[in-house]
């Protein structure tokens, strides 16, 4: 059974990351980290990780640790994982990466966009892509695999049929988006403290939120991206606005969900309907539900997704790309159904 190692898995995502492997029918945790949590039982911050890892004791990093690992997550912060993946490759088989630190093909927009230079550019292009949606094939052969940013996977999902169908123009596109207050990570910080967030709904990274420029190489169209933050704890809900493009017929709304429908057929974890996607409809999931719209009177096509953040989001579609890297089923040791209530 492939062993791995979880690095900074005292954070959201790493706890996501253990849950998911307690009931991973081929993957062992073998080392977990937790540099801040360092000697403390993963029971003592996560009651709910008790009865899978009642002995679990989050350990201080020390890279011989990982050495013949099959595969380690990095769930840290970029620059901390950025200066790490080049010391763990060729020690372990497979290194996922959590952070955006492996994201963008392009050394150039770091600094832009993330506030610092990117110290080995060279590693960038060997990174795969971590949506199997879409980078299947490259995934089989990853030994250095860039999860996709929560937001990014939702909007990505929902607009890449339609661009790579050609239905939509290539600039113009809005995506509002409302993720639930995990996606901000464990620590602690007055904007996503309870008294910020309970009966709140606010916008937040306008103009320039770091998740932009990772959308944008995705689905190959410039996008004016506006995060939310909602008060919930886990999901994400995108509504995406598009113009369809010129001096085609008009598309109506049946023929955009038979086009999604279309590109995602046999998708394991991709669900097409008629209904106004829900994040409690995928809570928990490693599910993104969406559908599309058609409005005559105005000529926008609109298409939503909703995903849970630190599931698809985050630390479940890191699980499936490396279920595919390591020739394991893709959807081993995840739900495709949701928590509900």
């Amino acid at each position: 059974m492939p062993s791995i190692g979880i690095i900074g898995a005292s954070g959201y995502t790493g706890a996501e990351l253990l849950r998911l492997c307690a009931n991973h029918p081929s993957l062992t945790v073998a080392y977990a980290t937790g540099d801040s949590q360092a000697g403390s039982p993963a029971a003592a911050l996560y009651p709910s990780l008790a009865v899978a890892y009642p002995n679990l004791v989050f350990d201080a990093l020390d890279l011989d640790r990982c050495d013949g690992l099959d595969a380690v997550f990095l769930g840290l912060p970029h620059e901390a994982s950025m200066d790490l993946v080049p010391e763990l490759l060729g020690r372990v088989g497979v290194v996922v990466d959590l952070s955006a630190a492996y994201r963008l093909k392009d050394a150039s927009l770091y600094p832009r966009w993330y506030g610092f230079e990117h110290a080995h550019p060279e590693l960038l292009a060997t990174a795969v892509y971590g949506l199997p949606e879409l980078h299947r094939e490259e995934l089989k052969a990853a030994r250095l695999i860039a999860t996709p940013g929560c937001y990014v996977t939702a909007a990505t999902l929902a607009l890449a049929p339609l661009l790579r169908a050609g239905l939509i123009e290539t600039s113009g596109i809005v995506v509002d988006a409302a993720s639930g207050v995990s996606g901000a990570g464990r620590a602690v910080k007055h904007g996503s403290l309870f008294c910020t967030v309970d009966e709140d709904f606010v916008a937040y990274g306008l103009l320039d939120h770091r998740h932009t420029p990772e959308i944008e190489a995705n689905i190959g169209a410039q996008v004016l991206f506006t995060p939310h933050l909602a008060p919930m704890n886990r999901g994400i809900l995108a509504t995406c606005y598009a113009r369809p493009v010129a001096g085609r017929a008009a598309p109506t709304t049946a023929s955009l969900v038979a086009e999604l429908t279309r590109f995602y057929d046999g998708e394991p974890f991709v669900v097409v309907g008629d209904a106004s996607p829900s994040t409690k409809a995928t809570l928990g999931s490693n599910a993104v539900h969406l559908t599309a719209r058609f409005d005559e009177r105005t000529g926008w096509i609109m298409v939503l997704a909703a995903v849970d953040n630190l599931a698809k989001g985050a630390s479940g579609g890191a699980i499936q790309a490396l279920n595919v890297a390591l020739g394991l089923d893709e959807v081993a040791g995840l739900s495709r159904v949701g928590l509900y209530p």
